[in-house]
């Protein structure tokens, strides 16, 4: 296949969902997390839920690097925008994601605070420049996708001798999420859609310890109906001859090794932390990634002194409960109600990739909240 259209051929995924049907058991249920907010968009968008047999679930997973960011994060950078002379710069979906006292760094701008939405790395590093008088702030968040480009601007900051440029690192590790998931039990879980664009950074082989000890089945899929589809089969075929491996679906992007470059490049500027606090999780050890001490002076943390702050999600928000695959958004008495995309309680309504957000958007349980 090389056109997106063949990837969202209806024919084909039909094909692939009436074998699904053919290859289930009746007498058990499938439980099958999605590790990727993308995914979890794609099964509500395209409608992929309608397809499968009866005993046959989504579980949603802490997918979504702005749902997994805790309150605590955010409040920190709200009082460093506030109580310095800096530039913030982030991405879009973070700017409404509450934080502590129902705050949020769209409030803190629209207070006064210099805080500036980009599209990518790059652009803080750019205003950084434009701004030489001024200290620029890049808080950045995300899984091993996003992580190169972080490390690619530090290393040019550094490259550069620039003295007003920090990054505010919030980067978190995608495998040992997985085990704590796996490990707790909580869940329930007898296979995963292991996530796209972070495998093609770490690659497939990076799940291979964590498949094994838990004895789970794990399938790499794209993001394309056809994709999601057919690796559902994969993982249905794995848990009938009850095997435990890892497949990759998505070939035509994801290697075993994955991203040799990028993930040099990661290891030059980053090393793990020893903890750090996930929304819902709680701390996970060696989950989350910091600036080593050679590029120590565009680390904000370090730079300005940045204690940690703890705060409280709003009450009611059963975020934490959705991204540890124990509920869904439509069993959450603020969905669809008081919490909406325009006006959102939680993370993962905020999001593109929350699963609160995917519930709302694609219309499919909004009639039963609001009737």
């Amino acid at each position: 296949m090389k056109y997106i259209d063949e990837f969202r051929d209806g024919d084909t995924a039909r094909l692939l969902a009436g074998l699904i049907h053919k290859e289930v058991r009746p007498d058990r249920n499938y439980r099958l997390m999605e590790f990727c907010g993308g995914h979890t968009h794609a099964i509500f968008r395209f409608g992929i839920v309608d397809l499968m047999p009866e005993n046959v679930r989504f579980v949603h997973g802490p997918g979504c690097p702005v749902c997994v960011l805790p309150a605590g994060r955010i409040e920190a950078a709200i009082r460093l925008a506030e109580s310095s002379d800096i530039i913030l710069c982030t991405y879009a979906d973070l700017m409404r994601v509450p934080a502590g006292k129902k705050d949020s760094l769209h409030k803190a701008r629209a207070r006064g605070a210099d805080i500036r939405m980009i599209y990518s790395a790059t652009d803080a590093l750019a205003i950084a420049q434009a701004n030489p008088e001024r200290q620029v702030v890049f808080f950045a968040i995300g899984f091993e996708t996003t992580t190169p480009p972080t490390a690619a601007v530090i290393r040019i900051a550094a490259a550069m001798a620039l003295t007003n440029f920090t990054v505010f690192c919030n980067h978190v590790l995608t495998p040992p999420a997985m085990a704590h998931i796996l490990a707790s039990g909580e869940a329930s879980i007898d296979g995963i859609l292991g996530p796209s664009h972070v495998s093609t950074i770490i690659g497939s082989q990076a799940y291979a310890d964590c498949c094994a000890q838990y004895r789970m089945p794990l399938v790499i899929a794209g993001f394309e109906p056809v994709d999601v589809i057919q690796s559902t089969l994969l993982l249905i075929r794995q848990i009938n001859e009850g095997i435990h491996r890892v497949e990759n679906q998505y070939t035509r992007a994801v290697s075993a090794s994955g991203n040799r470059k990028a993930k040099a490049l990661m290891d030059e500027i980053f090393e793990l932390r020893p903890r750090f606090e996930w929304r819902g999780l709680g701390e996970l050890p060696d989950s989350a990634l910091a600036i080593r001490h050679t590029y120590a002076a565009f680390d904000a943390e370090k730079r300005f002194h940045m204690a940690p702050v703890t705060t409280t999600d709003i009450n009611g928000c059963i975020c934490p409960a959705v991204l540890r695959g124990v509920s869904n958004p439509d069993e959450c008495k603020l969905f669809g109600t008081v919490c909406t995309p325009e006006e959102p309680k939680g993370a993962c309504m905020v999001s593109s990739e929350g699963a609160c957000a995917a519930y709302y958007s694609y219309g499919r349980f909004r009639a039963e909240v609001t009737s």
